[in-house]
């Protein structure tokens, strides 16, 4: 705003006595003093207030007044109440250095020009922030990305002076302005997004307040198209994979226009995310084709050359082949619960609202969600997670994670991703986001370092993510390193004895399903993959609880084993594994 302005605001009592010439200078805020050097705290363009109590004498005020100037001060505006007049020495003296000088009346509170001040600099700054952010708006969705959310953040920071960061649902740090100078602790960062994911699950309208220590902040969802659209038919489907603008302040008593301000930039953040999402579809089909090459038992020379096409995609520039690691995701959720977006579970006439049985598609859920944590902790913003491919069939989803280099392979020690250090990072709040009616269960490979080792990999990694599944918890992980030692041994069960132990068990299943076709091993194969969950293993196999029991009750009968028993459970499961 504008000196003159001021000068034309009956309502602050202010008496022009110097500087006439001067009154088209700029005011970009405002600061009440007292001290004989205030520079310490000016920072250029404020209109300084004061009560004069540095003043002792007359030769006070010209080493005042020089400090102000050097300082970039746009006025000075002295209170009468101290000395009943301004001295005519102060008079001179802002003269001498071409200073504005403004007599306030002693019925008027410095409070009243404060607040005036910072409000009509604050309503201009966030209207050209707003122009600023809607043509950066048109450039990015036109063209390519202008620097990304760091940016826009920035602007933030410059013109609001608002500190401001970009997370992932997991709390790894995305993108944060140069205002905030100091990154968000590992531990805030995870509590503010289990905060947002709660929030979300529960319903309520963003921004959402948050107190996270001594700190207060405003959290807003960055809802990206199409998977983070308004009109998503379950919240579940996107609330493991949106990101979240944390802004270090309270939202609650924001005017409408900063609040749409502040939409307007979750949804230039929103342009990237969604622009990184497109650029991924190379690395997914990549991994796909991977997939199910590996899966098929193709030749480990056409995966070889697959590897080939995909090295320099995923790690440009790196010239060795590198080696390979895997993980295996999968996200479940409770049959009986869930709602729409923004709605409760249940709908107005009193009935569980219809199309939730089993919650959304769990492979996609988990192949997001992967793509978002599998990233060095250490590491921030977009690009790391650029060099995972992640693949997704059915409910569950595959990384194919590269690893640049291996230091050892003989001393022991732990290379790439690791079980425990991924739970850790993730656990407390994705527990939020998975609210009481969902799980993530993952399981992670040993690095390997050639086609023929992917199959095995994927195996391990399988078998990892099953034994995760046996723990209690919302979120739970494991690693090649907790597999039970029967995995390490069936390779070198002699193939004789793996016959004979397969076709006891498994021969009597075969020939009623050829007679019958009544599907009991697949049966027993989803039965066993679910956990022994009745209600998992019904939804997966789209049957009647009922008609599940009366397979599995065949199945029993069949084989004289009791499905119940944890010992008959395993016997079946390594029948199947080396059948």
């Amino acid at each position: 705003m504008r000196l003159r302005a001021l000068l034309d605001t009956d309502a602050l009592g202010l008496r022009l006595l110097g500087g006439q010439d001067e009154l088209d200078r700029t005011v970009r805020g405002v600061m009440t003093t007292d001290l004989r050097d205030p520079s310490r705290y000016l920072s250029g363009g404020e209109l300084v207030l004061t009560g004069l109590a540095w003043r002792r004498g007359a030769p006070d005020s010209e080493p005042f007044v020089r400090i102000l100037a050097g300082a970039g001060v746009t006025a000075l505006a002295a209170g009468e109440a101290e000395l009943g007049a301004i001295p005519d020495d102060l008079v001179a003296a802002c003269a001498q250095h071409r200073l504005p000088l403004f007599a306030v009346n002693e019925s008027v509170a410095f409070a009243t020009i404060t607040e005036h001040v910072v409000r009509q600099v604050s309503g201009e700054r966030a209207g050209d922030l707003a122009a600023v952010v809607d043509r950066h708006r048109r450039m990015m969705t036109s063209g390519p990305a202008g620097g990304g959310p760091d940016v826009v953040l920035d602007l933030l920071g410059s013109d609001l002076d608002l500190r401001a960061w970009v997370l992932s649902p997991a709390g790894r740090l995305i993108a944060g302005s140069h205002l905030a100078e100091s990154e968000l602790p590992a531990g805030v960062c995870a509590a503010l997004a289990g905060e947002h994911l709660a929030a979300v699950r529960s319903g309520r309208r963003g921004p959402y307040r948050v107190t996270v220590g001594p700190a207060t902040y405003s959290l807003f969802p960055v809802r990206g198209g199409p998977r983070g659209a308004a009109g998503a038919r379950d919240v579940r489907e996107t609330v493991l994979s949106d990101w979240l603008l944390a802004v270090e302040a309270d939202a609650g008593d924001w005017p409408a226009e900063r609040l749409d301000l502040l939409e307007g930039v979750t949804q230039l953040i929103a342009v990237e995310r969604d622009r990184r999402d497109a650029a991924r579809t190379v690395r997914r089909r990549l991994a796909q084709e991977i997939l199910e090459l590996v899966q098929t038992g193709a030749a480990p020379a056409e995966i070889a050359a697959r590897l080939r096409v995909a090295a320099p995609v995923l790690l440009p520039g790196l010239g060795a082949a590198p080696h390979w690691q895997i993980v295996v995701a999968r996200v479940e959720w409770d049959e009986a619960k869930g709602g729409p977006v923004g709605s409760p579970a249940e709908t107005g006439s009193g009935r569980r609202a219809e199309g939730l049985s089993g919650g959304p598609a769990g492979g996609p859920v988990a192949q997001a969600l992967l793509e978002e944590i599998l990233v060095d902790p250490l590491s921030s913003g977009p690009e790391p997670s650029d060099r995972i491919a992640v693949a997704h069939t059915g409910d569950e989803a595959v990384a194919l994670v590269p690893l640049p280099a291996v230091s050892s392979e003989h001393d022991g020690s732990e290379t790439g991703l690791l079980a425990d250090v991924i739970l850790a990072a993730v656990r407390d709040p994705l527990s939020a986001g998975l609210d009481g009616d969902g799980r993530l269960t993952l399981g992670v490979s040993a690095a390997v370092h050639s086609a023929e080792g992917l199959r095995g990999a994927l195996e391990e990694a399988r078998h990892a993510r099953r034994v995760a599944a046996a723990r209690p918890g919302r979120v739970c992980a494991a690693g090649h390193q907790e597999l039970a030692s029967h995995v390490l041994l069936l390779p070198f069960v002699p193939d004789d004895v793996r016959r004979a132990f397969t076709a006891r068990l498994l021969d009597p299943l075969r020939d009623y399903d050829r007679r019958h076709r009544a599907e009991l091993i697949p049966t027993l194969e989803a039965f066993l993959d679910c956990d022994g969950s009745w209600t998992r293993c019904a939804a997966r196999l789209h049957l009647h609880v009922n008609t599940l029991r009366y397979r599995v009750g065949r199945i029993e009968q069949l084989t004289g084993r009791d499905l119940s028993r944890l010992e008959d459970k395993l016997d079946f499961f390594l029948a199947l594994r080396m059948s």
